[in-house]
C-alpha cells in the first residue's frame, strides 16, 4: 500500500532531482546503518517525502556525504540526512515489518512470512522510541483487519483507519504545527488507500479477495467516478501543506503532490489491462 507519493522526475530541474535522490539515498543508508543492510530493500519514497516536508518545516541541521552502496558501487554519490531521516528510516522499517505480516495472513506467502522475520528484530526499539505512533499502525492494521473480515463495502471505513495511521505518521512531535501535519497525513493516507483498491480492484475481482469498491465496481464504478473523492482528499492535503511555512525543497514537493501522487491513477488509466470499469 506504499509507492504512491513520488515525484514527477521529468518535471524537476537538476538540483530538484540531485536533492530528491540526495534525501532518498541518505534514507536508505540510514537503515541500512540502523536496522540492517537487507532491510534497505524496503526502501519507499513515501517516507522520503516525509523527510522533505518535517526537515523543511523544522530546519534541523543537515549531514553531507558521498558514499558508495550496493546499489551504486562504482562511483559516490550525494546523500544528505537530518534528524527527520532517523525517524523516517524506523518508520520505514515499523511498516515493512507490518505490512509484510498482512501479506502473510491475506495469502500465506511462505516470502512474506521470512521477510517479516527479518524486520521483526527491530521492531522491540522503535516501539520503545516511538510507541504512539507503532500503537497507531497496530491499532490501523487491527481495525483493517476487522473490515475485511466482516467484508465491508463502505469503502470510507478502511480509507479512515488508513488516514488514522499516516496522521501518526506524519506528527513526530506535539507542537503548533500538529493539526495542519495530522491534516496532510489523515488525507494522503485516505487518498493511498483508495488508489490502491482501484489499482487492486481487477486482481482482487479475480481471485475473490476483499476489496471495500468491489460492490461498487458490481455497481458500474468506474475510474472516473471516483476521481472527484481522490481529488477532494488530495486538496485537504495540499490545503494543510500550502499553510505551512515551508520554503527549502517546497517547489519539490509540490511536484510530488499536485503531480507525482497522480502518477498511478494515470497509468491505471492508460493500462490495457484494465477494463473500462474496474
Amino acid at each position: 500500500m506504499f509507492g504512491y507519493v513520488l515525484a514527477n522526475r521529468q518535471a524537476l530541474s537538476e538540483a530538484e532531482l540531485a536533492r530528491y535522490r540526495g534525501c532518498y539515498c541518505g534514507l536508505c543508508h540510514a537503515i541500512g546503518r540502523a536496522y540492517g543492510q537487507p532491510q534497505r530493500f524496503a526502501l519507499s519514497y513515501d517516507l522520503t517525502f516525509l523527510v522533505l516536508l518535517l526537515s523543511s518545516l523544522y530546519e534541523p541541521p543537515e549531514t553531507q556525504a558521498q558514499r558508495r552502496c550496493l546499489a551504486h558501487p562504482l562511483r559516490r554519490h550525494g546523500q544528505w540526512q537530518s534528524e527527520f531521516t532517523g525517524y523516517a528510516a524506523a518508520m520505514n522499517v515499523a511498516l515493512a515489518y507490518y505490512q509484510r505480516l498482512d501479506d502473510w495472513t491475506d495469502d500465506h506467502a511462505p516470502l512474506a512470512w521470512a521477510e517479516s522475520r527479518m524486520f521483526q528484530g527491530s521492531i522491540p526499539a522503535i516501539e520503545a522510541a516511538y510507541p504512539r505512533q507503532l500503537q497507531a499502525i497496530t491499532d490501523a492494521l487491527d481495525r483493517l483487519r476487522t473490515l475485511e473480515l466482516q467484508d465491508v463495502q463502505e469503502p470510507d471505513q478502511p480509507a479512515a483507519a488508513f488516514g488514522a495511521l499516516m496522521a501518526a505518521l506524519f506528527t513526530p512531535r506535539q507542537d503548533r504545527w500538529t493539526p495542519l501535519l495530522q491534516q496532510m497525513g489523515e488525507a494522503l493516507g485516505r487518498y493511498i488507500y483508495l488508489l490502491d483498491a482501484l489499482a487492486d480492484l481487477p486482481e482482487d475481482l479475480r481471485k475473490n479477495r476483499y476489496n471495500p469498491l468491489r460492490s461498487r465496481a458490481e455497481a458500474g464504478l468506474t475510474r472516473e467516478t471516483l476521481l472527484p473523492v481522490l481529488q477532494i482528499l488530495m486538496g485537504e492535503c495540499t490545503d494543510a501543506f500550502e499553510r505551512l511555512p515551508l520554503v527549502q525543497d517546497v517547489g519539490l514537493m509540490r511536484n510530488i503532490l499536485y503531480s507525482g501522487v497522480w502518477a498511478r491513477y494515470h497509468a491505471l488509466n492508460r493500462s490495457g489491462k484494465e477494463a473500462d470499469h474496474v
